[in-house]
Protein backbone atom coordinates (compact mmCIF):
# COMPACT_ATOMS: atom_id res chain seq x y z
CA UNK A 1 0.00 0.00 0.00
CA UNK A 2 1.04 3.52 -0.89
CA UNK A 3 0.82 6.16 0.86
CA UNK A 4 1.55 10.47 -0.07
CA UNK A 5 2.92 12.62 2.64
CA UNK A 6 2.34 16.29 2.31
CA UNK A 7 3.95 18.27 5.07
CA UNK A 8 6.59 21.28 4.89
CA UNK A 9 7.83 20.93 8.22
CA UNK A 10 10.73 19.06 7.81
CA UNK A 11 10.94 17.16 11.14
CA UNK A 12 7.90 16.13 11.67
CA UNK A 13 7.64 14.93 7.11
CA UNK A 14 10.85 12.45 8.24
CA UNK A 15 9.14 11.28 11.38
CA UNK A 16 5.90 10.40 9.39
CA UNK A 17 8.04 8.53 6.42
CA UNK A 18 9.83 6.80 8.95
CA UNK A 19 6.61 5.48 10.84
CA UNK A 20 4.59 4.85 7.71
CA UNK A 21 7.59 2.77 6.36
CA UNK A 22 7.93 0.91 9.46
CA UNK A 23 4.60 -0.18 9.65
CA UNK A 24 5.00 -1.52 5.73
CA UNK A 25 3.70 1.26 3.67
CA UNK A 26 5.79 2.64 0.29
CA UNK A 27 5.91 6.71 0.99
CA UNK A 28 6.33 9.42 -0.95
CA UNK A 29 7.22 13.39 0.33
CA UNK A 30 6.09 16.72 -0.83
CA UNK A 31 7.46 19.76 1.26
CA UNK A 32 4.95 22.45 -0.52
CA UNK A 33 1.54 22.05 -1.95
CA UNK A 34 2.49 22.83 -5.32
CA UNK A 35 4.83 19.50 -5.57
CA UNK A 36 1.87 17.61 -3.58
CA UNK A 37 -1.11 18.62 -5.60
CA UNK A 38 0.55 17.46 -8.90
CA UNK A 39 1.62 14.14 -7.01
CA UNK A 40 -1.51 13.40 -5.95
CA UNK A 41 -3.11 14.13 -9.64
CA UNK A 42 -0.55 11.65 -11.56
CA UNK A 43 0.42 8.95 -9.06
CA UNK A 44 -1.90 6.33 -7.55
CA UNK A 45 -1.91 6.29 -3.56
CA UNK A 46 -4.36 4.39 -1.12
CA UNK A 47 -4.33 7.16 1.29
CA UNK A 48 -2.40 10.52 1.17
CA UNK A 49 -1.65 12.91 4.82
CA UNK A 50 -2.05 16.18 4.05
CA UNK A 51 -1.21 19.12 5.84
CA UNK A 52 -3.31 22.22 5.39
CA UNK A 53 -0.98 25.02 6.10
CA UNK A 54 1.54 24.54 3.21
CA UNK A 55 3.64 26.90 1.33
CA UNK A 56 3.07 28.06 -2.80
CA UNK A 57 -0.41 26.25 -2.70
CA UNK A 58 -2.67 25.70 1.04
CA UNK A 59 -3.65 22.03 2.02
CA UNK A 60 -7.69 23.12 1.14
CA UNK A 61 -6.59 24.22 -2.38
CA UNK A 62 -4.84 21.14 -3.24
CA UNK A 63 -7.78 19.11 -1.71
CA UNK A 64 -10.55 20.66 -3.82
CA UNK A 65 -8.48 20.16 -6.67
CA UNK A 66 -8.21 16.59 -6.26
CA UNK A 67 -11.81 15.91 -5.25
CA UNK A 68 -12.68 18.40 -8.92
CA UNK A 69 -10.30 15.93 -11.12
CA UNK A 70 -12.13 12.68 -9.50
CA UNK A 71 -9.07 11.98 -7.49
CA UNK A 72 -10.84 9.80 -4.51
CA UNK A 73 -8.02 8.62 -2.25
CA UNK A 74 -8.58 8.56 1.00
CA UNK A 75 -7.40 11.93 2.73
CA UNK A 76 -6.67 12.42 5.99
CA UNK A 77 -6.05 16.05 6.71
CA UNK A 78 -3.83 17.53 9.57
CA UNK A 79 -4.78 20.64 11.78
CA UNK A 80 -3.21 23.18 14.20
CA UNK A 81 -4.76 22.84 17.83
CA UNK A 82 -8.03 24.78 18.00
CA UNK A 83 -8.90 25.67 14.55
CA UNK A 84 -12.03 23.94 14.23
CA UNK A 85 -13.04 26.20 11.43
CA UNK A 86 -10.13 24.45 9.10
CA UNK A 87 -11.42 20.92 10.15
CA UNK A 88 -14.97 21.89 9.03
CA UNK A 89 -13.49 23.12 5.65
CA UNK A 90 -11.27 19.71 5.03
CA UNK A 91 -14.25 17.78 5.14
CA UNK A 92 -16.37 20.13 3.67
CA UNK A 93 -13.44 19.95 0.47
CA UNK A 94 -13.60 16.16 0.76
CA UNK A 95 -11.21 15.18 3.74
CA UNK A 96 -12.16 11.67 4.94
CA UNK A 97 -10.50 12.51 8.49
CA UNK A 98 -8.70 14.87 10.18
CA UNK A 99 -5.97 15.12 13.16
CA UNK A 100 -4.81 17.65 15.05
CA UNK A 101 -1.38 18.77 16.27
CA UNK A 102 -0.11 17.57 17.68
CA UNK A 103 -0.47 13.73 17.90
CA UNK A 104 0.31 10.59 18.44
CA UNK A 105 2.02 8.04 15.73
CA UNK A 106 -0.04 5.24 16.88
CA UNK A 107 -3.15 7.31 16.06
CA UNK A 108 -2.29 7.94 12.90
CA UNK A 109 -1.35 4.70 11.94
CA UNK A 110 -4.73 3.81 13.41
CA UNK A 111 -6.62 6.00 10.86
CA UNK A 112 -4.28 5.28 8.05
CA UNK A 113 -5.01 1.42 8.68
CA UNK A 114 -8.96 2.56 8.81
CA UNK A 115 -9.31 4.78 5.90
CA UNK A 116 -7.82 2.01 3.57
CA UNK A 117 -9.91 -0.46 4.72
CA UNK A 118 -13.03 1.84 4.62
CA UNK A 119 -11.55 2.40 0.71
CA UNK A 120 -11.87 -1.17 -0.05
CA UNK A 121 -14.88 -2.09 1.69
CA UNK A 122 -13.62 -4.10 4.77
CA UNK A 123 -14.83 -3.29 8.20
CA UNK A 124 -12.15 -5.57 10.36
CA UNK A 125 -8.90 -4.92 11.23
CA UNK A 126 -8.42 -8.29 10.49
CA UNK A 127 -8.79 -9.16 6.59
CA UNK A 128 -9.70 -12.91 6.06
CA UNK A 129 -9.72 -15.00 2.82
CA UNK A 130 -10.73 -18.60 3.51
CA UNK A 131 -7.74 -19.92 5.92
CA UNK A 132 -5.92 -16.55 5.21
CA UNK A 133 -6.03 -14.15 7.41
CA UNK A 134 -3.90 -10.81 7.37
CA UNK A 135 -3.83 -8.36 10.70
CA UNK A 136 -3.36 -4.82 9.00
CA UNK A 137 -2.25 -3.84 13.26
CA UNK A 138 0.32 -6.07 13.86
CA UNK A 139 1.27 -6.64 10.09
CA UNK A 140 1.33 -10.40 11.07
CA UNK A 141 0.02 -13.27 7.66
CA UNK A 142 -1.24 -16.66 9.20
CA UNK A 143 -3.23 -19.77 7.03
CA UNK A 144 -4.82 -21.76 9.04
CA UNK A 145 -3.79 -20.21 12.66
CA UNK A 146 0.19 -20.85 11.51
CA UNK A 147 1.93 -17.94 10.90
CA UNK A 148 3.52 -17.54 7.59
CA UNK A 149 6.96 -15.33 6.79
CA UNK A 150 7.10 -13.07 4.36
CA UNK A 151 9.32 -10.37 3.22
CA UNK A 152 8.77 -6.98 2.73
CA UNK A 153 7.73 -7.02 -0.53
CA UNK A 154 5.74 -10.19 -0.09
CA UNK A 155 3.32 -8.54 2.11
CA UNK A 156 2.74 -4.93 0.45
CA UNK A 157 1.66 -7.69 -3.10
CA UNK A 158 -0.36 -9.94 -0.38
CA UNK A 159 -1.67 -6.87 1.53
CA UNK A 160 -2.95 -5.40 -1.68
CA UNK A 161 -4.16 -8.11 -3.11
CA UNK A 162 -6.47 -8.76 0.27
CA UNK A 163 -7.71 -5.31 0.08
CA UNK A 164 -9.17 -6.16 -2.96
CA UNK A 165 -10.08 -10.07 -2.98
CA UNK A 166 -12.34 -11.11 -5.50
CA UNK A 167 -11.38 -8.24 -8.17
CA UNK A 168 -9.11 -8.40 -10.67
CA UNK A 169 -5.53 -6.69 -10.44
CA UNK A 170 -3.27 -5.45 -12.87
CA UNK A 171 0.49 -5.92 -12.70
CA UNK A 172 0.67 -2.22 -13.38
CA UNK A 173 -1.45 -1.37 -10.71
CA UNK A 174 0.24 -3.75 -8.15
CA UNK A 175 3.68 -2.14 -9.28
CA UNK A 176 2.08 1.70 -8.65
CA UNK A 177 0.69 0.72 -5.05
CA UNK A 178 3.67 -1.36 -3.51
CA UNK A 179 6.88 1.13 -4.60
CA UNK A 180 7.25 4.26 -4.13
CA UNK A 181 7.84 7.21 -6.50
CA UNK A 182 11.91 7.24 -6.44
CA UNK A 183 12.26 3.48 -6.66
CA UNK A 184 13.47 1.28 -9.74
CA UNK A 185 10.05 0.10 -10.47
CA UNK A 186 9.83 -3.43 -12.79
CA UNK A 187 6.91 -5.05 -13.20
CA UNK A 188 8.03 -7.98 -14.16
CA UNK A 189 9.13 -8.56 -10.08
CA UNK A 190 5.74 -8.91 -9.47
CA UNK A 191 5.37 -12.28 -11.15
CA UNK A 192 8.36 -13.13 -9.01
CA UNK A 193 6.61 -12.11 -5.86
CA UNK A 194 3.20 -13.98 -6.48
CA UNK A 195 5.20 -17.37 -7.59
CA UNK A 196 7.14 -17.02 -4.04
CA UNK A 197 3.57 -16.17 -2.31
CA UNK A 198 2.05 -19.02 -3.95
CA UNK A 199 4.96 -21.39 -2.54
CA UNK A 200 3.84 -20.46 1.25
CA UNK A 201 0.09 -19.78 0.51
CA UNK A 202 -3.01 -22.14 0.09
CA UNK A 203 -2.91 -23.33 -4.12
CA UNK A 204 -5.43 -21.80 -6.11
CA UNK A 205 -6.02 -18.69 -3.01
CA UNK A 206 -3.91 -16.36 -5.81
CA UNK A 207 -5.89 -17.05 -9.28
CA UNK A 208 -3.99 -15.98 -12.70
CA UNK A 209 -6.51 -13.83 -15.29
CA UNK A 210 -4.83 -14.65 -18.22
CA UNK A 211 -4.19 -10.90 -19.74
CA UNK A 212 -5.91 -9.28 -16.90
CA UNK A 213 -3.47 -10.07 -13.66
CA UNK A 214 -4.29 -11.45 -10.54
CA UNK A 215 -7.19 -12.34 -8.42
CA UNK A 216 -7.35 -12.77 -4.46
CA UNK A 217 -10.03 -15.87 -4.46
CA UNK A 218 -11.66 -16.57 -1.28
CA UNK A 219 -13.35 -20.30 -0.74
CA UNK A 220 -16.49 -19.94 0.33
Amino acid sequence: MRILIVEDEPTLCAQLATTLQAAGYAVDTAANGRDGGYMGEVEAYDAVVLDLGLPLVDGLTVLKRWRALGRAMPVLILTARGDWHEKVAGIDAGADDYLTKPFHMEELLARIRALIRRAAGQASAELVCGPLALDTRSGRVSVGGQPVSLTSHEFRVLAYLIHHAGEVVSRTELTEHIYAQDYDRDSNTIEVFVARLRKKLPAGLIETVRGLGYRLTCPG
